[in-house]
């Protein structure tokens, strides 16, 4: 029944786009997309991600995601570690998984991220 995922949404403050932009666009590199005209109104900005999508939605009262996640594939978790590292990104290290490197950085507006690399 089921085929996919088609996009993860994280919420976040009003105004924040710019942040989101600078994040997902200039740092991770993933290119963003047009939002629908009919949802333009909502704020929030959209990004392609592999197959995938991450949409970041506008969210008033925000309270950032700091347990639930969406977990990210890399092909080259140190180069990411650096990327991130070289703009003043904190990591946060894990256990690795069965076949898997980890860890988690906070995106601009405090929600939970997960990174990893398949070994």
């Amino acid at each position: 029944m089921f085929i996919d995922i088609d996009h993860i949404q994280l919420a976040a403050p009003k105004n924040s786009e710019a942040a989101y932009r600078h994040f997902f666009h200039d740092i991770l590199v993933m290119p963003e997309i047009e939002k629908p005209d009919n949802l333009k109104k909502r704020g929030g900005v959209w990004f392609k991600c592999g197959q995938h999508e991450v949409h970041i939605g506008i969210q008033e009262p925000f309270t950032p995601a700091t347990k639930a996640h969406p977990a990210f594939i890399v092909k080259d978790l140190a180069m990411l570690k650096e990327t991130l590292h070289a703009h003043n990104i904190e990591t946060i290290e894990d256990e690795p998984l069965e076949n898997a490197i980890r860890f988690y950085v906070n995106d601009p507006c405090g929600n939970r991220l997960e990174f990893l690399e398949r070994i």
